[in-house]
C-alpha cells in the first residue's frame, strides 16, 4: 500500500473514459476517490463498485462543473465524507467540432460553459479549499500544437486552462500545492472515436511516432505521477502525453 492511503483525490468527469481510468489509478496508488459526473449516475456508481472491490473508498458525487453552487457542494459533500480535498484532477469536458465559420452560438457557449468555466469553477473551489502539499491536475489538448481545423473553440478553451494553470501555480505559493496540466493526444475513448471511421482512427494512429492511439490508462499514469510524490518538482507546466505527436 502506498503512502497516500489517508489522501483524498477529487476527479470531475470520471464517470467513463479517462477520467474513470484515472479514478480507478489513484485508488491503486491509494487515495480515496470522488468521482464526480454530470448525468451517468450507473456509469460513476460502476467506477466506484470497481474501485470499492479493489478494497479502497470511493464516493459518487453528481454535479455540473458549470455551476459554481454545484461544485461548492461537491467540495462540501467530500469533506463531509473524508474530511477534506488533497488533489483535484479537472478532467470533466466536451468536444464538438465545427469549422469556426460553422460554429453556432450554443455550441460555443456550451464549451465556454463547461470546458473552461467548469474547469475554472473547481480550480477557484480547489485554490480556496484543497489541504497544503495538495495537486491540482488540469486537462488541456495537444491540438494546441497541432491547431486542427473544426477544433478552434474546443482548443482555445483549453488553451485558456494551460495559462490559468500557470499562474495558479503562482498565487498558491507558501502552500505547496502544484498546478499542472495534462494535454493529451488522440486517445481511444468513446469521446474521441464516435463518428470516425476506421481509415480516419488508423490516420491518427498513424501521425503518432509510436503509430498507436493513446489508451485511458497511458493519460492516467501521466495524472498519477504528477498527483504523487515523485511529481513533487513540476509545477506550473503543461505535459503532453501523446507518444511524440507535437
Amino acid at each position: 500500500m502506498s503512502n497516500e492511503t489517508n489522501k483524498v483525490a477529487l476527479v470531475t468527469g470520471a464517470s467513463r473514459g479517462i477520467g474513470a481510468a484515472v479514478a480507478e489509478r489513484l485508488a491503486k496508488d491509494g487515495f480515496t476517490v470522488v468521482i464526480n459526473y454530470a448525468g451517468d449516475t450507473k456509469a460513476a456508481e460502476a467506477v466506484a463498485s470497481r474501485i470499492e472491490a479493489a478494497g479502497r473508498r470511493a464516493l459518487t458525487a453528481k454535479a455540473d462543473v458549470s455551476d459554481p453552487n454545484a461544485v461548492r457542494g461537491m467540495f462540501d459533500a467530500a469533506e463531509a465524507a473524508f474530511g477534506g480535498v488533497d488533489v483535484l484532477v479537472n478532467n470533466a469536458g466536451i468536444m464538438k467540432l465545427a469549422k469556426i465559420a460553422d460554429t453556432d452560438d450554443a455550441m460555443f457557449d456550451q464549451h465556454i460553459a463547461i470546458n473552461f468555466k467548469g474547469s475554472f469553477n473547481a480550480m477557484r473551489e480547489a485554490a480556496r479549499r484543497l489541504r497544503d502539499g495538495g495537486r491540482i491536475v488540469n486537462f488541456s489538448t495537444s491540438v494546441v500544437g497541432t491547431r486542427l481545423e473544426t477544433y478552434g473553440v474546443y482548443t482555445a478553451t483549453k488553451a485558456a486552462i494551460e495559462t490559468l494553470t500557470a499562474i495558479l501555480s503562482k498565487e498558491l505559493r507558501g502552500r505547496s500545492i502544484t498546478v499542472n496540466a495534462v494535454a493529451p493526444g488522440p486517445t481511444a475513448t468513446d469521446l474521441f472515436l464516435h463518428g470516425k471511421s476506421p481509415e480516419l482512427i488508423d490516420r491518427f494512429a498513424k501521425m503518432v511516432p509510436l503509430e498507436r492511439l493513446g489508451t485511458p490508462e497511458d493519460i492516467a499514469s501521466v495524472v498519477s505521477f504528477l498527483a504523487g510524490p515523485d511529481g513533487a518538482w513540476v509545477n506550473g507546466q503543461t505535459l503532453r502525453a501523446n507518444g511524440g505527436l507535437v
